[in-house]
């Protein structure tokens, strides 16, 4: 098992990055050849997904996330906290923390139009650690 974190800086709610190059990384310096590796993000808000990273989906996913969970709603968790991000928090649990992606090779394996993302879901600005483990042979 070789485990590695991963700093980001994020831009704020519904900023999306791609973060496939940073694993591929991990996994060429864990040696693995075949295997998973295990992508979790730190924190309640924000998430970890797959999606083909392309300036329609980056901006449909936003608003498909506001449809779900609007942020103009009321929130028990904006009553008692008052930092009026329950959105953030509900948003982060339906995408969830974490992914699992194959190893094969040496390789992630995604699809040809698959990236691996991170998407902020808070309303500020974030530095986010992510947990990369790799596991294999």
């Amino acid at each position: 098992m070789y485990q590695e974190e991963v700093r980001v800086k994020t831009g704020g709610e519904t900023d999306i990055l791609d973060i496939s190059d940073e694993v591929e990384r991990v996994v060429r310096r864990s040696g693995v050849e075949n295997g998973v590796a295990h992508v979790f993000v730190i924190g309640s808000t924000a998430a970890v997904t797959t999606m083909e990273y392309e300036p329609g989906l980056k901006e449909d996913l936003p608003g498909a996330l506001e449809r779900i969970a609007p942020r103009d709603i009321e929130y028990k968790h904006h009553l008692r906290w008052g930092d009026y991000n329950g959105h953030s928090h509900v948003r982060a649990a339906i995408l969830g923390p974490s992914l699992s992606v194959p190893i094969k090779d040496g390789r992630l394996v995604l699809g040809t139009w698959q990236q691996i993302i991170l998407i902020e879901l808070d309303v500020r600005a974030r530095s986010r650690r992510i947990m990369v483990t790799v596991m294999g042979e």
